[in-house]
């Protein structure tokens, strides 16, 4: 059922790229009054089982923010065309960048998870994480015009921040420090409470397979994280952070 809804929700968000979609008005009208329709009446279905929801009231409040995500989707396909030279036009991106299926299901379920649907919200963007190899947990804050170039193995925990015009690179973390820290009765700190995850400002370019780690670091907004940075602390706005170039050993065979 909740492979179901999402593969409804992106056909709503990016019509024409995951089912043919018409193309003039009255076509375009009908199609969106359909995967509305359907999609409300999926999410009513697996809201209800929650205790203490009203869940037709609940749905029409996060269908109302559908267009909103929709317009956050098109300034990350904006984004991904203006920094990669491999996308010849923004149809392609749309239909064919794993980073958009995952946003926009993220983005979606984001707005499930601030309304306390933890467990569909986070089965939401398990789909994405098996479709895309992009785990994106639904509770982090993700800005406009995010781009996630290649994808694979990129990390976004619970409680991350991250502000406009950001680019991240395949294999990137953005992780906890110390995820297993418990409080005075032993138990785990859990939950959106525990600030455990970085934030990144605005115009923040991370490359591959940096590990930014802890709910204390922040990176300063247009700053540059180089490949395999381990940082465990907050950079100044305008910083440029890597790491000493490794010495290599080359001998003929």
């Amino acid at each position: 059922a909740v492979s179901s809804l999402c593969r409804l929700l992106l056909r709503l968000l990016f019509p024409g790229c995951f089912t043919p979609a018409a193309t003039d008005s009255s076509g375009r009208r009908a199609y969106v009054r359909t995967h509305l329709g359907a999609l409300h009446d999926q999410l009513v279905e697996l809201v209800e089982p929650c205790q203490g929801v009203d869940a037709r009231a609940l749905v029409v409040q996060l269908l109302d923010e559908v267009p909103l995500v929709k317009e956050l989707l098109e300034t990350d396909v904006d984004a991904a065309f203006h920094n990669d030279p491999a996308a010849p036009d923004r149809k392609t991106i749309a239909a064919s960048y794993p980073a958009m299926l995952a946003l926009g299901i993220q983005r979606f379920a984001h707005r499930l998870y601030r309304r306390g649907l933890y467990v569909l919200a986070r089965m939401m963007t398990e789909y994405a994480h098996a479709r895309t190899g992009i785990d994106i947990h639904p509770g982090a804050t993700i800005g406009s015009s995010f781009f996630i170039d290649h994808g694979t193995g990129v990390v976004i925990g619970e409680t991350t921040t991250i502000g406009h015009h950001c680019v991240l690179y395949h294999g990137v973390t953005l992780g906890a420090w110390n995820p297993a820290a418990k409080d005075d009765g032993c138990d785990l700190c859990r939950g959106p409470a525990n600030k455990r995850h970085p934030d990144l400002e605005s115009y923040v370019t991370v490359y591959p397979g940096a590990t930014i780690l802890g709910g204390h670091t922040r990176v300063g907004h247009h700053s540059v994280v180089g490949g395999n940075v381990w940082l465990t602390h907050s950079v100044e706005p305008y910083s440029v952070v890597t790491i000493t170039p490794p010495q290599l050993n080359i001998r003929v065979r």
